[in-house]
């Protein structure tokens, strides 16, 4: 008997770093997903596709989140972790939150927990903490819950109600980054200049909640000024680097109505809305320039697990 759950990355439409300290921040789950297996084990191991063994440093993480319920839970540790995923590494994606919601998922499931959608969340900040210091939560809550959420920490998160699909363009930059180290140099800013940021970061609240709006009625070409107004608030902060606003500026030039990075920055993702006579184009001429690029069409649904024989 094995427990099977797969999760949703995600793209941070607008508003990372600010919903760190407390701003809305608007977020989608992504149909490529991280899979996950556990089954009962004489000892605890865990492999995956991109990382190896437990050796690997990147996936210690795994280990914290099932000793957490284990523990809680009197249940055994002693279990087979199994990750496969879809989504890149340090592209600002989500993937280790998505590998940590399905790890917990799973492990519920192996052991009849019965655990929902909020536990399921906790226990994967434990290795969200682990890995990122001091996250906010979004990326665990739109990988467990799917669909496209407005969220800020302490608030309960708001789900957007959507008549038929949105879609996005993703494009990554190759290079990867150090979120924990991203949240520390904003931190810094914050604390420095506490008055300006204090107003800018109420600024980019009151966007997310406008893009949400914007989103919902299906106004793209509204919501793709909006990406830009955000990106440029994050090149303030230094977060931004000249790839991404090399990318952010080509698919300006190829017609999209805007991009902005997303995630952490310092490298990463860049996301996107353009008119659909033109995503085929844009997605052609970015991959031609290097870049990974895909489309997504929103929402995807969050976290599911099942138990296969």
């Amino acid at each position: 008997m094995r427990a099977v759950a797969e999760a949703p990355s995600k793209a941070i439409i607008t508003g990372e770093h600010f919903v760190v300290h407390g701003a809305w921040a608007l977020a989608a789950a992504l149909p490529r997903k991280v899979r996950v297996q556990v089954a009962p084990a004489s000892a605890f191991r865990v492999t995956s596709d991109k990382f190896g063994d437990v050796g690997s440093p990147q996936l210690r993480p795994v280990s914290r989140v099932i000793e957490a319920m284990a523990r809680e839970f009197s249940a055994k540790p002693n279990v087979s972790v199994s990750i496969s995923s879809m989504v890149p590494e340090g592209a600002g994606l989500g993937s280790s939150a998505a590998t940590m919601v399905a790890v917990a998922a799973a492990f519920s499931r192996l052991n009849s927990l019965g655990l929902g959608v909020d536990e399921i969340i906790r226990y994967s900040m434990v290795g969200e903490r682990h890995i990122h210091g001091n996250p906010s939560g979004i990326d665990p809550a739109v990988s467990a819950r799917g669909g496209v959420i407005l969220f800020r920490p302490g608030s309960r998160p708001k789900k957007l109600s959507l008549e038929g699909e949105r879609t996005l363009i993703l494009s990554y930059s190759g290079r990867t980054r150090s979120t924990k180290g991203q949240i520390g140099r904003v931190t810094q800013i914050r604390n420095k200049y506490p008055g300006l940021f204090s107003i800018l970061s109420d600024g980019i609240s009151e966007l997310s909640l406008t893009a949400a709006e914007k989103m919902r009625i299906g106004d793209m070409e509204g919501l793709g000024n909006l990406l830009t107004v955000n990106h440029a608030a994050l090149m303030s902060l230094g977060v931004s680097n000249d790839t991404l606003d090399l990318m952010v500026d080509l698919l300006a030039s190829m017609g999209s109505y805007g991009a902005k990075l997303t995630g952490a920055g310092g490298g990463g993702s860049v996301v996107a809305v353009a008119p659909e006579a033109k995503e085929k184009s844009i997605v052609s001429g970015l991959t031609a320039r290097g870049f990974e690029t895909f489309k997504v069409s929103v929402p995807a649904e969050g976290v599911k697990s099942w138990l296969e024989r």
